[in-house]
């Protein structure tokens, strides 16, 4: 066996920006550069330079296309990375549409800040002109390991990556899926790693029923239609929204909701869910059974809201309506201008249904505060809130334990990372009494000396 450090720059302490690097034998591994999101001083953060040299870095492995995995690696290529980035194939192809969205967003920031944005449009191209792709299940021979990817069920292309030496076996995670999810299969099983980096974004909270969330949504529908309410549910672009795309369509279908206008008003999920559609072969098999007789992701009064205009019109519409709109935590965005528009109306309904970051708008109004600042105006909040956390693209604590405890007994450490410290600290302290593990919750910086 060969001495390597395991050092954790991103993802500790903290649910976002994950970035891990794995160094010895005369070779570098990244896994993930993310960025950091949810409090005051992120961007901040995500500006600093790293504490590397990305020059030095020879691969960067990326585990999912959400913005908290992959939104500094044009960063990292204009400070000098020139390795090669892998990832599964739907993952390639969903991250030039999320870098899109993010280089604007940024230089829209940097104007207003009157600085440079962190990186624009040529170092997206630069960074996707070193971008490979694989199959899940297929082996990369990259001395002194051979990597393989394996389904996280997490969003679609999600992978958790091994890196075999033949002595030994470490695992990074990315974010675990909530299985059985809606539309993926479920998390693979891990029962051979030595170390593993774990996810633990709820390690301390269980979700709802999964059997009851169809029947929760589907409610909380009939009754918006009933009272011809509104119902603002802020998605995230990527997964959330074609998860209830896909729910919806199957209670319109069924007869079970009707009468309802629904609109996606969010240009960058509309173009999500296109690449969802070409990838389809990655759903779980009823699914692509579904998708054999129906388009999963389109039903009557469905629509698709590209322009500003057609989002501004939106509050003009008479009658039920529910409204998908980013950013999932409520920061920015389109849902911006709805909750603004609702928030002081009684007979609307604001639905979440994702983690709800620290510091974000999303989590204050998740938390039951009366009255929030919105763009410099203060809101008095009226309008009715539920959680529905059975739709959580995130395995719960119960999900997570169980996941970790089928490798308990090769697992030398395990790493709690990706989570809030309260979330790491109770998972870890079940893992260590009920199985034995192992189980570190690493701080933001710390090293980890292991053997593979």
């Amino acid at each position: 066996m060969k001495k390597y450090k395991l050092y954790f720059y991103g993802g500790a302490g903290a649910v976002t920006g994950a970035n891990f690097l794995l160094e010895g034998e005369g070779i570098k591994i990244l896994v993930d550069c993310g960025l950091h999101q949810g409090s005051t001083w992120s961007g901040q953060w995500n500006r600093q330079s790293f504490q590397y040299n990305p020059a030095e870095v020879d691969y960067l492995f990326v585990t999912h296309a959400h913005a908290d995995h992959i939104g500094r690696i044009p960063k990292l290529v204009k400070d000098g990375f020139r390795g090669k980035i892998f990832s599964t194939h739907p993952t390639k192809d969903l991250a030039p549409v999320m870098f899109d969205d993010m280089t604007r967003l940024m230089a829209r920031a940097a104007r207003e800040r009157n600085q440079d944005p962190m990186y624009d449009e040529k170092d997206v191209s630069l960074a996707m002109s070193l971008w490979e792709s694989f199959s899940y299940h297929e082996t990369l021979n990259l001395k002194p390991f051979q990597i393989m990817a394996m389904n996280a069920g997490h969003i679609l292309g999600s992978a958790m990556y091994e890196f075999d030496s033949g002595a030994a076996k470490i695992v990074f995670t990315g974010d675990l899926g909530n299985s059985p999810s809606v539309l993926l299969p479920d998390t693979e099983s891990v029962t051979s790693a030595s170390y593993m980096v774990m996810e633990s974004v709820y390690g301390n909270r269980n979700h709802e029923g999964k059997e009851r969330r169809g029947e929760q949504l589907k409610s909380i529908l009939q009754q918006i239609a009933r009272e011809n309410g509104t119902l603002i549910m802020p998605v995230f672009s990527l997964e959330r929204t074609q998860v209830f795309l896909h729910e919806i369509n199957s209670f319109v279908e069924k007869g079970e909701v009707g009468g309802v206008s629904v609109f996606l008003d969010s240009p960058l999920a509309i173009k999500i869910t296109h690449v969802y559609k070409k990838y389809s072969s990655y759903f779980k098999e009823e699914v692509r059974h579904e998708i054999e007789r129906d388009d999963i992701f389109d039903f009557p009064k469905l629509r698709l809201t590209t322009g500003v205009e057609d989002s501004a019109a939106i509050k003009r519409v008479k009658g039920a309506k529910v409204i998908l709109a980013g950013s999932g935590m409520s920061d920015g965005g389109r849902v911006v201008e709805h909750l603004k528009n609702y928030l002081e109306d009684s007979a609307a309904v604001l639905l979440f249904t994702g983690y709800q970051a620290p510091g974000t708008t999303g989590r204050l109004l998740q938390d039951g505060v009366g009255r929030v600042e919105i763009q410099n105006r203060f809101y008095e909040v009226k309008m009715k809130r539920i959680t529905l956390s059975g739709y959580s693209s995130h395995k719960d604590s119960e999900g997570l334990e169980r996941f970790a405890s089928e490798g308990a007994d090769s697992l030398r450490a395990l790493f709690l990372a990706m989570g809030e410290p309260s979330a790491a600290g109770h998972l870890a302290q079940k893992l260590r009494d009920n199985h034995g593990i192992n189980a570190i919750v690493p701080e933001l910086g710390y090293v980890a000396d292991i053997e593979l």
